[in-house]
């Protein structure tokens, strides 16, 4: 597909800024949209949908919060052109039946929309560390979580956006669907632990009950509701819907994705 304009919603996000960059690097033309982007989007103002999507004829879609959006602003981009559609979601999302519905709806609406839709699916992301999630508790020491010994495949962001790069700008991945995530599942623990190691600092990684792990994110200003959704969320995870290194990745770039130990020598050296 040779692209005139290519979208990239959350454009100043983890993966977003990162596909604009790559993008760029190989000499594509890329709209940045975000609140504070170059081009201003914003899922609660539909003012701001049609000048964005003018003149595009693919979109990074990175789903919006109200899933009731998410099929308006499709059909709208389409309707103006738009050809391709390449849809951030989340690994196992079809599991977490109460979770998610922004990705869910964006999923939905990129299969109805009539133009060409491929699904990302992403593990949690390595850049949960140091860049927000998990960053402030890693920062104070101590990361409390209800995940037992159930390891996950820690995703990296640059991996999604490499994979997306290619999505966005070559054929052959109409109506697929890539799980993405890193090399080889390691157990929170032995992450805290190899950032400790990296930085020299004394970092603990702490393991919860739900009930205790529900009771300091009230104690901390979160509503029930959030504590609830986080703690479903991680119910999931020791269920183990996410511990299997998935090969998207390798499917899309032939090569392995980017190992934990890499990330933590990049980010926390």
């Amino acid at each position: 597909m040779s692209t005139d304009e290519i979208l990239v919603l959350g454009g100043t996000g983890k993966t977003g800024r990162r596909l604009v960059r790559t993008l760029r690097a190989a000499g594509r033309t890329v709209r940045a949209a975000s609140r504070r982007g170059e081009v201003r989007f914003d899922w609660s103002d539909q003012d701001t949908w049609a000048a964005a999507v003018e003149g595009a004829s693919a979109v990074y879609l990175v789903a919006p919060e109200d899933p009731a959006r998410a099929r308006p602003f499709v059909k709208l981009a389409a309707e103006a052109g738009v050809r391709r559609f390449v849809a951030l979601s989340g690994r196992a999302i079809d599991r977490f039946t109460n979770l998610f519905p922004g990705m869910v709806a964006a999923e939905r609406a990129v299969r109805e929309s009539g133009a060409e839709w491929t699904v990302i699916r992403p593990n949690n992301f390595n850049q949960n560390f140091d860049e927000d999630g998990w960053l402030a508790p890693i920062r104070a020491g101590r990361l409390a979580l209800p995940m037992g010994a159930v390891p996950e495949p820690f995703v990296d962001a640059q991996d999604i956006a490499d994979v997306a790069a290619v999505l966005l700008t070559e054929d052959g991945h109409h109506e697929r669907v890539y799980d993405l995530s890193g090399p080889t599942a390691i157990t929170f623990a032995t992450a805290v632990a190899t950032i400790a190691r990296a930085t020299g600092r004394d970092i603990r990684y702490v393991e919860l009950t739900p009930e205790e792990y529900r009771a300091e994110l009230l104690a901390e200003g979160a509503s029930e509701e959030a504590a609830a959704e986080l703690n479903e969320m991680y119910a999931g995870m020791r269920a183990g819907y996410l511990a299997e290194p998935a090969d998207g990745v390798r499917q899309v770039l032939g090569r392995d994705p980017i190992d934990f130990d890499t990330y933590v020598a990049s980010a926390w050296s």
